[in-house]
């Protein structure tokens, strides 16, 4: 009897299990039934598009471009919030424009990159936003900063052409992103602290201040996809940890400096030199003593290493880019080699400087030649190199730095394509998608061409909505003028006096961070060019 109630019992679970998997199973059915016409990723009961999107994630941004040539707005619907992704120039004006005050950088991202941005103009929201802007575009407007710059760009650029002159004399190979992202930071250092940190070199030296802004910069980042930083955090383990001892590194070398720069600046009064340097820094600690600025140490460190941050990877990134599109695309090469050898004789006649002669095999003269070539460049004579202009702004469009820039939602609202968005969710706007999308730019939108962007020999500029590379609307980069002069003051060095070929075999991908970086740096071999 006792064996015949246990076969009933066993017998009963089974069949309740077996009926759970049948319901289980049909509102699978019916869940994907329901979305046999919807359009965007599909979702499963729970998880949304997550599984999705865990599959893509490697290729993400190229995931979006398949989905955004068809449609283009799409919605993935995630656990707990739903991601809006935009490619429309008109939804794209209306969050970055029309409705911009709806459409902040929002407490989340701000949660994230505190740490690191603390208040600074990339982090802020509302009337801090605002102070910053103003103060910041008042000082890019400045002459003496922009000239300042200039010179600085000029003297790191020919440090790395020395380094690759002395590679391409030996025959070794470089790794071309890794130097390029040590001499932007070199560079803004200099312009933002106006201190030399010394990590553009032949050897790579390690610095601390970069080191630990390199770990902390990874680690915020992560903490897009990391739904336990806050447990790390509070725990003070794992990435968290590192992420702690990276800042308090970044800390002690700014407040450090800002201590320094703050003592030079009172000496010099004292002294009756009013001259002060030229770097961001320095600018912003004249406008503390402004009583009504507001402007305490803490404000300084925010206001400088948001700079960096700005100046630095997104810089390099597009420079690496460009590099990868010559080795692929020798006709552009070519044809930016010969308006650079046409610049540089044009120049020499104007300025009455007989050209020097150089040997390829002779490094000194080389570099001497070299040197002779950027003092005829400055931000004027830059100006006229149109062709490098259109082949560094197509580089943009194929290859944002930025790829995708995410946006939160106040309250619900409803895009100019009729698309509903829920208070607390994301928008996100597509660069990368943007700029493959035939809709936007014909049939040959993902072909590298520069000559797109000339009319009858003419440069052509377009709405900042459809080429959002530099975001557009109040938000709009401030920063785009001086990015624009640091690549044209590099590559006109680097693609005047050498041609560039890939290392056989070595993966070129993009790095799924919030810049588009190259997962593998871009190792390339160089020669020397008459």
């Amino acid at each position: 009897m006792e064996n015949l109630n246990h076969i009933s019992s066993t017998s009963t679970g089974f069949s309740l299990g077996l009926a759970l998997v049948c319901v289980f199973l049909s509102w699978i059915l019916v869940h994907r039934w329901g979305q046999r016409n919807s359009k965007g990723p599909k979702t499963w009961p729970v998880v949304g598009s997550a599984i999705e999107q865990l599959m893509n994630y490697d290729r993400m941004h190229d995931w979006l471009v398949e989905y955004l040539s068809k449609e283009r707005t799409v919605v993935v619907r995630m656990p707990f919030a739903s991601y809006t992704y935009i490619a429309d120039p008109v939804n794209v004006e209306y969050v970055l424009k029309t409705n911009f005050p709806n459409y902040p950088k929002g407490e989340v991202y701000h949660s994230y990159m505190e740490v690191l941005l603390g208040d600074g103009i990339f982090n802020a929201d509302g009337e801090t936003w605002k102070q910053q802007r103003k103060t910041a575009s008042f000082e890019f407007a400045s002459k003496n900063l922009r000239d300042f710059s200039t010179v600085v760009f000029r003297d790191y650029a020919l440090k790395l052409s020395n380094i690759l002159s002395q590679a391409s004399y030996c025959g070794h190979e470089v790794d071309i992103q890794e130097l390029l992202m040590r001499m932007t930071l070199d560079s803004i250092c200099k312009v933002g602290f106006g201190v030399e940190i010394g990590t553009l070199s032949i050897d790579l030296p390690e610095n601390s201040f970069a080191r630990a802004f390199d770990t902390a910069n990874i680690i915020v980042t992560l903490r897009f996809i990391d739904p336990l930083w806050r447990i790390k955090r509070f725990l003070h383990v794992g990435s968290e940890a590192l992420l702690k001892q990276s800042i308090q590194q970044i800390d002690d070398f700014t407040y450090s400096v800002i201590s320094k720069r703050k003592f030079e600046i009172k000496e010099a009064c004292i002294s009756g030199n009013m001259n002060i340097k030229h770097d961001i820094l320095s600018r912003f600690i004249k406008l503390s003593e402004d009583p009504n600025s507001n402007l305490n140490d803490k404000n300084l460190r925010d206001i400088v290493l948001n700079f960096v941050i700005a100046g630095r990877d997104t810089t390099a990134t597009t420079l690496s880019w460009f590099i990868y599109l010559m080795i692929t695309h020798p006709h552009v090469s070519q044809r930016l080699y010969l308006e650079l050898k046409a610049f540089e004789e044009e120049r020499a006649k104007e300025e009455h400087v007989p050209l020097v002669q150089y040997d390829l095999q002779d490094i000194q003269s080389f570099n001497e030649r070299v040197s002779q070539f950027s003092s005829l460049m400055n931000y004027d004579s830059l100006g006229r190199l149109s062709y490098l202009y259109a082949a560094i702004t197509e580089t943009l469009r194929l290859y944002p730095a930025v790829p995708q820039d995410p946006k939160g939602v106040l309250e619900d609202d409803i895009l100019p394509d009729g698309t509903h968005v829920k208070a607390g969710g994301m928008v996100t706007y597509v660069p990368y998608s943007m700029g493959r999308m035939e809709y936007l730019w014909g049939p040959d939108a993902k072909d590298f061409k520069p000559e797109r962007w000339f009319k009858n020999g003419v440069l052509q500029h377009v709405s900042p909505f459809k080429f959002t590379v530099f975001q557009a609307g109040p938000r709009i980069c401030l920063g785009k003028d001086s990015a624009y002069l640091q690549m044209k003051m590099t590559l006109a060095i680097l693609c005047r006096f050498f041609t560039f070929s890939l290392v056989p075999n070595h993966p070129v991908k993009y790095r799924m961070m919030t810049i588009l970086s190259m997962a593998h740096g871009l190792k390339i071999n160089l020669s020397r060019r008459l």
